[in-house]
């Protein structure tokens, strides 16, 4: 009867505890396992039947009385989740065989350890999978879980959020390869782990994109890590790579009191966009501003789809000139609108809708409402010219964008030579991909391609190289000033993309020209077309018509 007292005793410390307190049972366990001879008994956890194989479980020893011992009883199962459990049984050297009394109470012993042995390897595999992805990081239901647990402890105050985000990673793939890519991106994480320390939380979001949670006194030390550092990526050569971060960071207050996920995450997915998108510096931190914005954004997404089926965007057209002939041979489309009694710039305006896939709508609507005013100007006889129509690189997730195009352009009847589609540099592999499929397309249905704003991006010369363009249109930063001499940096480097785009049979235009003497520096660069305030501001539709009539500006 004593061994169904300590048998029940067992099992009531075994149901009042969490798996990982098993150990508490020991002393029961080896009670009993005195009473029924038993020397030595372990159970062997493995995660699949490869790895049994190779004999690489985890190995829980629930009893060992050290004196010299054998093998004489083993129990294998295979549980629900596929883990695989085998429980081994060691009896004294020289004892006497087990009466069946004692064979039946070891089975009950050997059975129980096993539901509990494999209870604790569902619980871990399921915390596995709640919490961690595929490649091994902590996911953002782990994070998640972090900040309830900080938040509802009333130790949130003081620490800091972050969003961060790995700098042009997939050139890092392509630098190293993706498999070494993939060990430089953990690796980083690990490091970041380690800053961190116990005292916060540190997950991926998906692809390089991860969030993080650390005390103040980290933050100084995190930062000066995602500011740039060298990671080995071949342990045999020692060779390593640079890597680094954008960021955006919310300081939480003190009195600061949680409620909601969203409280934090907002914050800080703001401030990681607000960095990503100002090109200017690495690390943002939330401010109230933001917060204003982002409550601009959401007013933006409601009354969208309202002033685009009412058509309260307008057309604008920026003439483009041949300076040597005083010409007008072109004109860029731009969006103004219309609402409330006000023509709002875009600067007001695209930036929210770049946020998101409205821009490609606008886009759309642009490219639709140029194609009627042309069609309507070669229908009354009026000398048409070549429109240039700007998409975003939104777009280039489109895997059918050349049909979209397509479709609106011959649903308006505009030959194919009026049109011109203006792209902006890339900034990772796949969407240069993707930008070549595209360009490559509208070139052989006779549309017209331009790359905007050339210099700006990381792959200039590439894009060349890879993508067959029309015409190459240089952003105003390259254009030379008055102050400039001839052998300055600025002057040097726009004298020589002009005539590397002249000898690749590209037209060059620049943008942005303001002043005559911008004028001469294009004439003595032979650059011979031109956009910009001098000549014109972009116009409605009825004076850009005026000077469509015209023809032609005034040079000197």
């Amino acid at each position: 009867m004593e061994f169904y007292v300590l048998f029940e005793k067992m099992l009531q410390q075994l149901n009042a505890m969490p798996v990982a307190d098993v150990e508490k049972v020991k002393p029961v366990v080896g009670q009993i396992c005195q009473m029924l001879r038993v020397a030595k008994i372990t159970s062997t956890s493995y995660a699949n039947r490869r790895l049994e194989e190779l004999d690489r479980g985890e190995v829980l020893i629930a009893y060992d009385s050290g004196v010299p011992c054998r093998e004489i009883f083993n129990k294998r199962i295979v549980t629900q989740m596929m883990t695989i459990i085998c429980c081994r049984v060691y009896m004294p050297e020289g004892a006497a065989p087990w009466t069946e009394r004692e064979k039946e109470q070891l089975d009950l012993l050997i059975n129980t350890t096993i539901v509990y042995v494999s209870r604790g390897r569902i619980q871990e595999v399921a915390e596995r999978y709640a919490f961690l992805d595929d490649d091994g990081y902590h996911n953002l239901r782990y994070f998640i879980r972090q900040l309830h647990i900080f938040g509802q402890s009333g130790r949130l105050p003081g620490m800091a959020a972050m969003n961060f985000n790995l700098k042009h990673f997939s050139l890092v793939n392509q630098q190293v390869g993706r498999r070494s890519g993939s060990l430089v991106m953990l690796s980083f994480f690990r490091q970041v782990e380690d800053i961190v320390g116990q005292n916060g939380a540190v997950a991926r979001m998906g692809g390089d994109n991860f969030v993080v949670l650390c005390q103040g006194d980290r933050l100084e030390q995190l930062l000066e890590f995602l500011a740039g550092t060298a990671i080995v990526y071949d342990f045999e050569t020692g060779d390593r790579i640079m890597v680094s971060a954008t960021a955006g960071i919310y300081l939480i207050p003190e009195g600061f009191v949680f409620s909601d996920v969203g409280d934090i995450l907002d914050k800080i997915i703001a401030a990681m966009a607000a960095a990503r998108n100002n090109g200017k510096e690495d690390v943002v931190y939330f401010s109230e501003e933001m917060k204003a914005q982002k409550e601009k954004m959401s007013r933006m997404q409601r009354v969208f789809p309202e002033a685009l089926r009412r058509e309260e965007f307008l057309v604008y057209y920026q003439p483009k000139i041949n300076i040597t002939t005083g010409e007008l041979i072109g004109a860029e489309a731009l969006c103004r609108w219309s609402h409330d009694g006000r023509i709002i710039a875009p600067g007001e305006f695209i930036p929210l809708l770049e946020s998101g896939l409205d821009i490609c709508k606008l886009d759309f609507y642009m490219l639709d409402h140029v194609c009627r005013d042309l069609r309507r100007w070669l229908d009354e006889g009026r000398k048409a010219v070549r429109v240039s129509v700007n998409l975003s690189r939104k777009h280039m997730l489109d895997i059918d964008l050349l049909k979209h195009l397509l479709e609106i352009v011959d649903r308006n009847c505009v030959p194919h030579e009026y049109i011109e589609v203006e792209l902006t540099e890339t900034t990772t592999d796949v969407e240069f991909r993707d930008l070549k499929r595209v360009v490559r397309g509208l070139q052989k249905q006779g549309i017209c391609t331009s790359v905007d704003d050339f210099g700006m991006g990381y792959s200039s010369l590439n894009l060349l190289k890879e993508i067959p363009w029309n015409v190459l249109k240089i952003d105003r930063s390259f254009l030379p000033v008055a102050t400039d001499s001839a052998t300055s940096v600025r002057s040097v480097m726009f004298r020589n993309v002009v005539a590397m785009a002249q000898e690749l049979g590209l037209e060059c235009i620049a943008e942005g020209v303001e002043t005559e003497a911008q004028v001469e520096i294009l004439r003595a660069n032979n650059c011979p077309l031109a956009q910009g305030f001098f000549f014109d501001k972009p116009l409605p539709v009825k004076d850009f018509e005026e000077r469509l009539d015209r023809g032609s500006y005034e040079v000197n």
